[in-house]
């Protein structure tokens, strides 16, 4: 599959770029990240240098993903969602010097397969966002999101699980902690620790 790059983006040579990966006008993908197959970045998204990136993600527009993040397959970033990477940014030292790259230390987001971030939301890094998850539109997510939950508010907060699908999960008549899919009929079960899984 060939690709699609906008004449008005900005792909560093570095970068590694897999097949079918659309890059529209005016986004930046900076030195040695990696895109694989499939990727899409709508217009103004950023990508920062040495991000990583599975197959199939989608960045919509403005939203930016800064290092050292990582991205697993099937990660949907919405519209000027930010995933940052400093958790005490400042501009200058205590001593008022202008800081530069050797005077801090990057620290990421990880997004497992299939989570969704929400237009607007914010994930303040270092933190994890599980498989499958749902991040609210505005939220901000300031610790780990288990794998399958639905957090929203500031900061978000976990108010319900959703599945595969990304359909709210409804709980199974009968039968404690068991969770359905209305969409796909999948079953999860949440156990001691208030994790959910797939029953197989």
């Amino acid at each position: 599959m060939d690709n699609r790059i906008a004449d008005t983006a900005q792909v560093d040579e570095s970068a590694q770029i897999g097949s079918g990966v659309s890059v529209w006008d005016l986004a930046q993908v900076r030195e040695n990240a990696r895109l694989g197959d499939g990727c899409i970045l709508g217009r103004g998204a950023y990508v920062g240098p040495g991000v990583r990136l599975g197959n199939n993600v989608k960045i919509q527009n403005y939203a930016l993903v800064y290092e050292p993040a990582a991205l697993a397959d099937g990660v949907f970033v919405g519209p000027a969602a930010v995933l940052t990477n400093d958790r005490n940014p400042r501009s200058v030292s205590a001593d008022g010097q202008v800081k530069d790259g050797d005077d801090w230390t990057a620290v990421g987001v990880v997004v497992e397969e299939g989570a969704s971030l929400g237009a607007r939301s914010v994930c303040v890094a270092p933190v994890r966002v599980g498989r499958w998850a749902m991040v609210a539109a505005g939220a901000v997510v300031t610790r780990d999101v288990p794998d399958y939950a639905l957090v929203a508010g500031v900061p978000a907060k976990r108010i319900g699980w959703v599945g595969r699908a990304g359909v709210r999960l409804e709980a199974k008549d009968g039968e404690a902690d068991v969770w359905v899919c209305p969409e796909t009929g999948l079953t999860y079960v949440r156990d001691s620790a208030d994790r959910l899984s797939e029953r197989p």
